[in-house]
């Protein structure tokens, strides 16, 4: 959906000198706040290592056979089991922390406004101490990020003369909270309305049923503890919604990963050569998570459309109505 009063700021290469700018300095501006380096990545890992990431559980992976090595390939959905096993092989310490490019297909996504087969993020992860794996510690990683988000806005609006106007300070309120304040609405409704009314907000606990016997949003069992992870959503004034530009966590230990793959129904994973690791306690305790490249672009330029900044297919529809509103997909 295209608002009728929409206007895309930036046309033609001006467009891609400003993705190309905001990818480069915010990258930049995470890397200093959260103390991280930058490594390579996997654009795809073998199925039988069980390091690709189930997201929701439903999404079926993009796979192809080796026949050199006779195993199953799938691209990675996301890189969050990838990145905890990279930080003990790279003998990363406590406070330091890897990023990289992550490039996804999720075959099975929705397309609209926001979603897109195609998915460009930022993936970090930071090892921790047993101290640290808390909600304050939690809270304060989410502070910094909105602020290295709002440094690089202002510097976009200067450039590109765009005038977004983002709220520093973040309301934190965890899933349940949530539902017990809109319990006659929807997960993403409830979203909605939180972000209209406080503008930068960080929902938490997001995974295990809450009192209505429903999640408020579904997680796989083995990255994230469910009572230490959420999103950072921001109020998006072009496309008058909630949006969500970064799932994260601390990720889950020993107990937590027991405890979730026991809910879940997912205890055959234990065998798997990156569960069965954590469970003997072999891998660092880190927190992480992703930053969508794409949607963080979308957000800063104001645009209404993810097709605006990053090139993928769209249905005849979507690719209509761009047309009659003269919006540009790449």
């Amino acid at each position: 959906m295209i608002p009728d009063s929409y206007k895309t700021r930036l046309n033609g290469y001006e467009m891609q000198k400003a993705i190309s700018y905001i990818k480069q300095t915010f990258q930049s501006e995470l890397a200093e706040a959260l103390n991280l380096r930058r490594v390579s990545a996997p654009l795809f890992v073998t199925a039988q290592s069980g390091l690709n990431d189930d997201l929701s559980g439903v999404e079926r992976p993009v796979s192809f056979d080796i026949p050199y090595i006779k195993k199953e390939a799938q691209v990675v959905h996301s890189l969050a089991k990838w990145k905890r096993l990279a930080l003990k092989r790279y003998g990363f310490a406590p406070g330091e922390g890897l990023y990289t490019d992550m490039n996804a297909i999720r075959r099975d996504e929705t397309l609209d406004n926001l979603h897109s087969v195609y998915v460009d993020q930022w993936d970090w992860e930071k090892i921790i101490t047993p101290d640290e794996r808390n909600e304050k510690y939690l809270e304060e990683t989410v502070r910094a990020i909105v602020g290295s988000i709002c440094r690089v806005s202002e510097k976009v609006n200067l450039l590109f003369g765009c005038t977004l106007s983002l709220t520093r300070d973040v309301f934190f309120i965890s899933s349940q909270e949530l539902e017990d304040a809109y319990p006659s609405l929807s997960p993403d409704e409830r979203e909605n309305e939180i972000a209209k009314k406080h503008k930068t907000v960080f929902v938490s606990k997001i995974g295990g049923a809450l009192k209505s016997g429903k999640p408020h949003g579904t997680r796989a069992p083995d990255y994230d503890d469910w009572d230490l992870n959420g999103d950072i959503i921001f109020y998006n004034d072009v496309l008058s919604r909630a949006f969500e530009i970064s799932s994260m966590g601390i990720r889950v230990d020993e107990k937590s990963l027991d405890r979730q793959l026991t809910i879940s129904g997912c205890d055959y994973r234990r065998a798997l050569p990156f569960h069965k690791a954590l469970l003997c306690g072999e891998l660092p305790l880190t927190i992480g998570g992703g930053i969508g490249q794409s949607r963080l672009c979308m957000l800063l330029l104001q645009c209404a459309h993810i097709g605006e900044v990053q090139s993928s297919v769209w249905d005849e529809e979507t690719e209509k109505e761009c047309r009659e509103k003269k919006v540009v997909l790449l």
